[in-house]
């Protein structure tokens, strides 16, 4: 990989970083709509349809479009209270995920002394600093303002890396916080965890139908049944939408993470100026990750490499696109370049 230096990178993935984060609410609204166009094609949005044409379906865009203003402000209104609600809590949502605790400074001086001298050395505040009682190795980089930044590790990584590999990893993570990585990935993260639930409740709501709205139904009337069947045909719309958007917000999650992992390893090779020390620390992390038993696909994604635990099982063409991470042997090859 060619590098083209980093203040160069910042900039190209941060404009693509910020255009992709877009996507999100513009792909929620997007499913809206397609899912009121096809209720209105089969005639659910307006039952005079099929007194006045008959079985003809046709899709009314203006009745579509004044739905759409009807249920805008609510859309809006309930994403963005629940946004706001995340936003604000992703700290302690991701302490109770990882099992994270506050590290003191007396409990273990080497790794303060370290995040101070690199913190200095490029004049950032100096984040807060947790641990994760794991044997294996693992670190990362959280929070949302210089009041919530935090840099966790893993007691595995802090007694099996030497000063400089350590320095490098813990370079890598500044360097996320120094550009507001960790702040776009809980953006990214609170937003697909919208769809994901949007997804979830879709697909208990068909369940339920099918199970309890759909066996009265079939023995009632024709029309009763029917009806039945339509509600079973919504539902199932209702579930290919979201997961249709769940997949996109994948994606460009995906897409953002990728990208800026290149860009936090050659900003801890630059801060440490040991490049070959992150590269080293990457291969021995790679041979055993830990923070395997956090089940949460999203949290995962800040972490410097993912536990093998969340690693796809798909061919190598979809195991790349569905990564939250660039392989360890290409970051270590762009590492060796410097």
């Amino acid at each position: 990989m060619k590098y083209v230096g980093i203040h160069t990178q910042q900039a190209s993935n941060n404009l693509k970083s910020m255009l992709l984060l877009l996507l999100f609410p513009c792909i929620m609204l997007g499913m809206v709509y397609l899912f009121l166009v096809i209720l209105n094609y089969l005639g659910s949005t307006d039952p005079a349809y099929e007194v006045e044409y008959g079985m003809v379906s046709r899709v009314d865009w203006n009745y579509v479009n004044y739905e759409m203003m009807q249920i805008l402000p609510w859309v809006v209104g309930i994403v963005g209270i629940w946004f706001l609600i995340a936003y604000f809590s992703n700290t302690a949502m991701i302490r109770r995920a990882t099992g994270a605790r506050p590290l003191e400074r007396r409990e273990n001086p080497r790794v303060y002394n370290i995040v101070e001298n690199l913190t200095m050395s490029c004049g950032m505040p100096m984040p807060k600093i947790n641990v994760i009682d794991d044997p294996q190795l693992n670190a990362f980089a959280s929070g949302i303002d210089d009041d919530s930044y935090t840099v966790t590790v893993t007691t595995g990584i802090c007694n099996r890396l030497n000063d400089e590999e350590l320095a490098g990893v813990i370079g890598h993570e500044l360097t996320h916080i120094r550009n507001r990585d960790t702040r776009l990935l809980v953006v990214s993260i609170i937003f697909v965890g919208i769809m994901s639930t949007i997804m979830s409740l879709a697909v208990r709501i068909m369940w339920n139908t099918i199970i309890y709205g759909g066996g009265r139904r079939r023995t009632n009337s024709g029309s009763k049944g029917n009806g039945g069947v339509a509600v079973i045909v919504v539902m199932l719309v209702a579930f290919v939408l979201a997961a249709i958007g769940y997949v996109f917000t994948l994606l460009t999650r995906f897409a953002i993470s990728r990208k800026r992992e290149y860009m936090a390893d050659a900003g801890g090779a630059e801060l440490t100026g040991n490049p070959l020390a992150l590269a080293s620390a990457l291969r021995k992390i790679s041979s055993d990750p830990g923070l395997g038993d956090t089940d949460r696909e999203d949290i995962a994604q800040l972490f410097i490499i993912r536990p093998s635990a969340f690693r796809s099982s798909f061919t190598s063409m979809l195991s790349n696109l569905f990564s939250t991470h660039p392989s360890t042997e290409s970051r270590i090859a762009y590492l060796e370049q410097f």
